[in-house]
């Protein structure tokens, strides 16, 4: 990188990210008699990075635990959603469970028992905010694991199919308000040093819950009785039960706090989990003094019918891209078709056995479920920009290599030798796995992170229930679309995904923000500015010296 002249002397030049300060130093108050050791380095925001250095936070400190313990109570709501939109596919395969309700794998009433689920997470999508808006952050996850048991109450002693889809309706109306308070808990919630890593964790715990579903479904496959399918709906208990008794010991965050005019109590709980007891430590006078000039005590979350905040402003229009791209990417990008592709390529090659089918795709998960706790932990040291700009241009290049080796190898390839057919299908394979790694690591950590960070307080909460209405937008396409699509184009439907890929890339390069190395108040800054995308990317030069942090101006772009 190349170095900054001052005066005579030539300090090597430094990019800092947050994880960055965990070193000892010195207030920049304490002012000695001269300025020692000193470096240049470019940072995101000066004065959260002037807080980082003189407070020096520690991750692994008993307060530290303990505040991760409570977030991984809001992790569970991932989880949730995990098991929850899994489980229905092992089920459904169940003799026991068609020859109970007299359904088949597909069909209409299949269909609709499918779909139940996701129109309550619609519906519920209107209503999550709300709900987190007017009883705060950890009883908006009560209420939502408590739906959430009440539609597991119905469904699993379910005496008829009506039952039945009427408990997934409740079951998906209640994952919505989940899906909502948690994410929101965990970034508002989070030290401000590792809120990136911590936030991007919350959605890799979506395998915790997806993998389990997939198992226990295959070992209560075996039970000769309607136990065999109704044991795994109880198990939707396990999860939200624990958020339900966790969000009882867990405290509000202090922006919610804050928002209600409990300032005593916001001061509490940031000194306590973000100053290790400190009330006057630098990143809680600094988040604290944010918070009273960016929060309003009467903003639009204090009406529930008021959703005008997320439209009626510049800087909600340039809110909303970030946001709804972030959702529609998120399914769109091709994650949403491996799971239907990967039989018909394990097919190609001759593995049609259920158990293997069933073990490449629990492998899979696995292999995601890693290299998205991996992404996770990079998300402050490269930030998000980056690691989505990258990621998404890589998926045009995997899928580019599926559809031709696809095209060469599959079954209506113009190749006739064996051998050659299945290394070519295998070699679509390892791609296809490939493609899955990426997005795990570039996309899963962001999914929760990006949207909650690019909206401000007022309109975080609704504006993430407006944010798992897309989603489920795009799912229900996912579910009900590609295999109509992909049944008339077959392999060439592969095309689809290399176009929208491109477009994707070119849309984040031009309207998607950075929000690495501020705090969540200070990320307003940048949609204030004419053109949010480039003041996002500006960085400051600052000299690094044992007593605190000297702003030597913007860095050239």
């Amino acid at each position: 990188m190349a170095n900054y002249n001052e005066g005579e002397r030539e300090y090597p030049k430094r990019e800092y990210g947050m994880g960055h300060y965990q070193q000892n130093s010195y207030s920049s108050q304490q002012a000695p008699p001269r300025r020692v050791e000193q470096h240049i380095a470019t940072v995101q925001h000066v004065g959260f990075t002037d807080a980082l250095i003189s407070q020096s936070p520690r991750p692994w400190t008993k307060t530290m635990f303990k505040l991760y313990l409570f977030l991984t109570v809001a992790f569970l709501n991932s989880c949730i959603n995990g098991y929850d939109g899994s489980v229905m596919s092992g089920i459904n395969a169940m003799t026991y469970y068609q020859s109970y309700f007299h359904v088949e794998k597909t069909g209409q009433e299949s269909g609709i028992v499918f779909s139940a689920y996701t129109i309550g997470n619609i519906v519920g999508s209107f209503f999550c905010g709300p709900f987190t808006d007017w009883w705060g952050r950890r009883w908006g996850m009560f209420i939502g694991a408590s739906i959430i048991i009440l539609g597991t109450c119905v469904q699993a002693p379910s005496t008829s199919l009506s039952m039945f889809i009427g408990g997934r309706f409740v079951l998906g109306f209640g994952v919505a308000t989940c899906a909502t308070a948690g994410p929101s808990y965990v970034a508002e919630m989070a030290h401000p040093a590792w809120r990136g890593t911590l936030t991007g964790l919350y959605n890799t715990f979506w395998f915790l819950g997806g993998i389990p579903a997939t198992w226990v479904a295959f070992g209560t496959a075996s039970i000769d009785s309607d136990l065999s399918w109704r044991l795994p709906v109880w198990l939707q208990v396990v999860a939200s039960g624990l958020v339900l008794l966790g969000c009882l010991f867990c405290p509000e965050t202090p922006r919610w706090l804050v928002s209600h005019d409990r300032h005593e109590e916001a001061i509490r709980v940031m000194a306590r989990y973000h100053g290790e007891g400190d009330r006057n430590s630098p990143i809680v006078l600094l988040t604290y003094r944010e918070m009273i000039e960016e929060i309003a005590t009467e903003g639009s979350d204090k009406r529930w019918w008021d959703y005008t905040d997320l439209v009626n402003t510049r800087q909600a229009w340039w809110r909303l891209p970030c946001v709804v791209g972030m959702a529609f990417f998120g399914q769109w990008s091709g994650n949403g078709a491996v799971s239907y592709f990967m039989p018909t390529l394990l097919d190609t090659i001759g593995v049609g056995n259920p158990k293997k089918q069933l073990l490449y795709n629990a492998i899979l998960n696995v292999i995601s479920f890693i290299m998205a706790t991996v992404g996770a932990r990079f998300t402050d040291r490269l930030g998000r920009r980056p690691v989505l700009l990258i990621g998404t241009s890589l998926f045009v290049l995997w899928w580019t290599i599926i559809v031709t080796l696809t095209a060469l190898y599959g079954r209506e390839g113009e190749l006739s030798n064996t051998s050659i057919s299945a290394s070519g299908a295998r070699a679509a394979i390892a791609f296809i796995y490939v493609f899955g790694i990426t997005y795990s690591f570039a996309y899963t950590p962001l999914q929760a992170l990006y949207p909650v960070e690019c909206l401000a307080y007022e309109t975080r909460a609704k504006g993430m229930g407006m944010y798992n209405l897309v989603v489920n937008i795009a799912a229900f396409f996912n579910t009900y679309a590609i295999p109509v699509v992909f049944g008339r184009l077959k392999w060439r439907f592969y095309f689809i995904y290399i176009a929208w890929d491109a477009f994707e890339a070119i849309f984040i390069y031009f309207f998607f923000v950075e929000t690495k190395g501020r705090t969540l108040e200070e990320i307003n800054e940048i949609f204030e500015a004419p053109y949010p995308k480039k003041k996002s990317i500006q960085k400051h030069i600052v000299a690094v010296t044992d007593c605190g942090i000297l702003d030597k101006g913007l860095e050239d772009c």
